[in-house]
């Protein structure tokens, strides 16, 4: 339950009077699509993809589409591209790439279609992560932005990493009920010009 309240002011500014308002907010379900990004993993034996299709709902939003691409940089940010385009997809989850061997690219794919980035959310998931994989976490580059009005989140590969970001971060952003403040609230006004 949340509350608004109520200030009123007399002509010189003063405060003279303040109410509680309770106000019940219903959960807004969001459609999410998943990307995988993975040269070896297929359907049969893809953990983080399911993982994170599991979770989404569980968390009663709905899976938009998954979609398993290789680590390739124009083919990432195609489907991405794809996604961002449609006005029926809220916010998209990528797991993979996001490492720093050659075939990791996760992030030169999607960073040339942010319109912003969420900087916080690569520094907090790199905190989060520590306290599992310790300095091991310095390799992740976990990234998050808005695109087209869209939400883009991108994970590391391990399913370890796609449940510390969502239960960690994703899930309560992705809330309106989420206080003091989450990404919901914030999607009417992301294309302002």
């Amino acid at each position: 339950m949340s509350y608004r309240a109520s200030w009123l002011f007399n002509s010189q500014g003063c405060h003279f009077s303040y109410t509680i308002v309770s106000i019940e907010k219903q959960f807004i379900p969001l459609s999410i699509a998943v990307l995988v990004i993975s040269d070896t993993r297929t359907e049969v034996d893809d953990v983080s993809g399911k993982v994170l299709v599991e979770s989404l709902t569980a968390a009663e939003h709905r899976l938009y589409e998954k979609t398993i691409v290789p680590d390739n940089i124009y083919q990432i940010r195609a489907v991405v591209s794809n996604w961002i385009a449609e006005s029926d997809v809220n916010v998209v989850i990528s797991t993979g790439g996001t490492g720093v061997t050659g075939r990791d690219g996760t992030p030169e794919a999607i960073i040339p279609l942010l319109d912003k980035v969420l900087d916080g959310f690569g520094e907090t998931f790199r905190m989060l992560s520590y306290q599992d994989i310790k300095t091991s976490t310095i390799q992740s580059r976990a990234i998050a932005g808005v695109a087209n009005g869209t939400y883009i989140f991108c994970l590391p590969g391990s399913s370890g990493a796609c449940r510390t970001a969502w239960y960690g971060l994703i899930k309560e952003q992705l809330d309106c009920r989420t206080r003091p403040c989450n990404l919901v609230q914030l999607m009417p006004r992301l294309m302002e010009t």
